[in-house]
């Protein structure tokens, strides 16, 4: 049994703490180059967010290359029966988006370090500044469609009276007073709750103790399929995550976001 298996998704500083030790544990830093090498968590490896990426336009955020999904889990030493670990020092967004990089390859044992580095901080832990090595090469990875929605499913899907769509995106953004895409505005019937509204600024940024009620009085409750969405999928990791921890069953990542469906001649549009 591993020394995760009793805890929830989303664990705290002294959880980890008390399990760096622990032989499945596989720790991923998303936060930057520069800040890991101040100091990350002891055993963490690095991951360069934009490597979760496709990084192309006119969508960036959808979906790697395959094999280079299989490059980077196999420099991380991927493996049935690993835990994953992963944390960032934004809150939730860039680790958010691993956690749905992991459902897509169909790993489902991971936790995400609520609050990230600045908890770890707070609660005066430890860092270092030794490097792992690449564990390995590419190995073998398979794709699922499950956590994803694509624009074709989301075209066909608006409407639906068990659908929710949670953009976490600015509110200028959501109303088209800020543009960046070809078209302005948000996805029809759309919510807009914006990420770092569901951080507690006063608690390290980690997840505020009332989300689950925020999210009910939008109306992005449990019994929806809640689709979630920004400009790249990256502000949107975080609330795939926050969706995933409050056991919501059906959640998916929009990963072409508003970069694709903003400059799609053939999507709707509302401002």
């Amino acid at each position: 049994m591993s020394a995760f298996s009793s805890l929830p998704l989303v664990i705290e500083p002294a959880d980890l703490a008390a399990r760096l030790e622990a032989p499945e544990l596989i720790l991923v830093d998303l936060t930057s180059a520069a800040r890991y090498a101040e100091g990350h968590l002891p055993g963490a490896r690095f991951v360069d967010p934009k490597r979760t990426q496709w990084g192309q336009p006119p969508a960036p955020g959808l979906l790697p290359a395959q094999s280079d999904l299989e490059a980077l889990f196999g420099e991380l030493g991927h493996r049935d029966d690993a835990v994953y670990v992963v944390y960032d020092d934004e809150g939730g967004g860039w680790a958010g988006r691993f956690i749905w990089l992991l459902d897509v390859i169909g790993h489902h044992r991971y936790h995400y370090l609520n609050g990230g580095l600045h908890a770890w901080l707070a609660d005066r832990r430890p860092l270092s500044r030794d490097v792992p090595p690449a564990a390995g090469g590419p190995v073998p990875v398979s794709l699922h469609d499950e956590p994803t929605a694509t624009r074709e499913y989301l075209q066909a899907r608006l409407g639906a009276a068990d659908l929710a769509i949670w953009d976490a995106r600015a509110p200028g953004e959501y109303d088209g007073s800020k543009v960046l895409a070809a078209k302005a505005g948000h996805i029809p019937g759309a919510i807009n709750f914006e990420w770092t509204q569901g951080m507690d600024r006063d608690n390290a940024l980690r997840i505020r103790a009332d989300i689950a009620q925020v999210l009910d009085e939008r109306g992005l409750t449990p019994d929806k399929e809640i689709v979630t969405h920004c400009q790249t999928h990256h502000r949107s990791g975080f609330t795939y995550l926050v969706a995933k921890a409050l056991g919501y069953p059906r959640v998916k990542g929009y990963a072409g976001s508003w970069s694709e469906w903003g400059n799609h001649p053939d999507t709707p549009v509302e401002t």
